[in-house]
Parts: C-alpha cells; sequence; structure tokens
C-alpha cells in the first residue's frame, strides 16, 4: 500500500504510526480535515443514487396486490343479493317470492336470528372426533382437510 511522505495539498511531512483504511493517504492531518467534505461527496452521492434506483426497481418489480374481495353467507344479516338492477330494485322482493324460494318459509329448521352448529367431527390423536364447533359441516382450523368419522347428520349440534 501506498504510503506518501508528504502532503499533496499543503507539501507538510506526513508523520503517521498506523495507517487505516479510512486515513487519508494523501494529505496530511490539517488538510484531510478540511478537504474532507470534498473527498466524501463522490461516493456518498453515488451510495445515494444506487439506493434510489434500487427501490425503485424493487417497487416497479412488485405484484399488484390481489383485488379485496368480501364474501358474506346467504344467512347473514348483512347479506344483499347482487342483482343487475338499480340499488332501488334490490330492495324489493320478486312478484313470485313464494315459487323462487329466495326467502325462508316458517317451516324451516331455521330461524332468521339463530344459525346451525357444527362440530368438527375429525379423528384426533386420542381416536375420538373433535368437539370443537364450527358454523357448516366443515373441519377446524386444527383439522382443515381431514375427513370427518362421523355421517352430517350427527354433527349438527341440537340445542
Amino acid at each position: 500500500m501506498y504510503r506518501p511522505n508528504f502532503c499533496a495539498e499543503c507539501g507538510a511531512r506526513i508523520l503517521r504510526l498506523h495507517w487505516h483504511a479510512w486515513t487519508s493517504r494523501r494529505f496530511c492531518d490539517g488538510c484531510s480535515k478540511r478537504l474532507l467534505k470534498h473527498r466524501l461527496k463522490d461516493p456518498l452521492v453515488g451510495a445515494i443514487a444506487l439506493l434510489g434506483i434500487g427501490m425503485i426497481a424493487g417497487r416497479a418489480g412488485r405484484p399488484a396486490p390481489p383485488p379485496l374481495i368480501i364474501e358474506r353467507s346467504a344467512t347473514s344479516p348483512l347479506y344483499k343479493p347482487q342483482g343487475n338492477g338499480a340499488s332501488g330494485e334490490t330492495d324489493k322482493p320478486p312478484a313470485n317470492a313464494e315459487s323462487t324460494n329466495l326467502h325462508p318459509t316458517q317451516n324451516s329448521q331455521v330461524t332468521p336470528g339463530e344459525e346451525l352448529v357444527y362440530i368438527c367431527g375429525a379423528r384426533t390423536k386420542k381416536g375420538t372426533p373433535c368437539a370443537r364447533r364450527v358454523h357448516s359441516a366443515v373441519r377446524c382450523w386444527q383439522h382443515k382437510g381431514s375427513p370427518a368419522i362421523l355421517p352430517t347428520d350427527k354433527l349438527m349440534v341440537r340445542e
């Protein structure tokens, strides 16, 4: 590594006991402090430019987020069937509501304020059916994808 004997700016003799990577090779201590801003300007501008280019390239390469889809069950009080007309037309029931059976009748098992509750029913490590309650005939979070060991009619909780 080159170690000069004299300063390139003022010509003073350079006497250093230890040369480090961050010490100036061309200038004495006095000139080095005076020219520090000039010495660091080019690497600092280059680093900021590379950082900016990297951030722009990273944002440009990121895929667009998927659209937000909110689904509600048909028994939810917030559920409104999607119609192809104006908003005023979707609030009115069709003229032949009895024949299309869109609204539950009084003879059905579920009342509007009450939902059916099921148990998971998947096989546990012990060999018994899982007793976690779920909102439809599906498995709980722990047994997702596992088959039920009981028939569907025995999974329904009757209170």
